[in-house]
């Protein structure tokens, strides 16, 4: 009887435990992506759930983003992406005002799900955020008034006791001229949409920036020549910041720029600002 019984228990035991599904018959979509590190669900699916994808942006930096100050509108290259990007998450963008000095801690604070406009990978930013695929390589090249472009090709004349080197605060604009001026006067502007009219008023000299924006700024300034913009001083790539251990999030956004910069999409958006 006893033996019986023992077999009777085994057997309810198995019976409950084949009813139940496993956890990994659970699909994915049904339970959430939760981040590797976190535990916190993946923008993935907090994004379509929301309908709204929270971009953060600076608004300083064209060709990728410009806030006119007129409207309250954005537009620029990365702003073109973040709708495309948006959309194929079933969302509409938000576009959350930053600084470069408070980008990292913005989105790492979770005030955004993702920093877009001309942001330069750095190993310091690389500390707290994830990058995405690059969406372009860039560096940094001096932009002068046309009338001082043979004053001012290289590191060393620029580097001269009264030569008026300007930069916006808070960027990697600041960190490389810090890095490689020690006799130049250097000003901080705070202002990153006025810095260039600075140069033409004849109030500073050079400024160094990524040659995407010298190219841009040349475009629209007569009065301004961009300096050797495919021999920069530096190399560095163009891509887009997301919060550190979503890695379901980085994924997908690595596949949407791989496509975008492969199938014409980026460069069609890039050229209309560009050319």
């Amino acid at each position: 009887m006893k033996r019986a019984a023992t077999l009777s228990a085994l057997a309810c035991l198995l019976a409950v435990t084949a009813a139940a599904p496993a956890a990994s018959d659970t699909p994915t979509a049904a339970r959430g992506a939760t981040t590797a590190s976190t535990g916190k669900q993946s923008a993935l699916d907090t994004v379509p759930r929301r309908k709204v994808l929270r971009v953060c942006t600076t608004g300083d930096y064209r060709p990728f983003s410009h806030l006119d100050p007129a409207t309250g509108t954005y537009s620029g290259v990365d702003i073109k992406m973040a709708g495309d990007l948006a959309k194929s998450l079933g969302a509409r963008p938000r576009y959350v005002a930053t600084t470069w000095a408070g980008l990292v801690g913005d989105l790492s604070a979770g005030r955004c799900d993702i920093a877009m406009g001309g942001v330069s990978v750095t190993l310091p930013r690389a500390r707290s955020v994830y990058f995405s695929e690059p969406t372009r390589t860039d560096g940094k090249t001096p932009i002068v008034r046309c009338t001082d472009k043979d004053k001012y090709r290289t590191l060393s004349q620029i580097d001269r006791p009264g030569t008026r080197v300007i930069v916006n605060p808070g960027g990697t604009n600041e960190e490389f001229a810090r890095a490689h001026l020690h006799r130049a006067a250097l000003t901080v502007h705070p202002d990153n949409t006025t810095i260039f009219d600075e140069i033409i008023a004849g109030r500073a000299d050079v400024m160094m920036t990524d040659a995407s924006e010298t190219r841009y700024q040349a475009k629209i300034h007569p009065e301004l020549c961009s300096l050797h913009p495919d021999k920069p001083f530096s190399f560095s790539e163009k891509a887009y910041a997301l919060p550190r251990g979503d890695d379901e999030f980085k994924a997908y956004v690595d596949q949407w720029v791989h496509l975008a910069t492969n199938d014409g999409t980026y460069r069609k958006y890039e050229d209309a600002w560009m050319k």
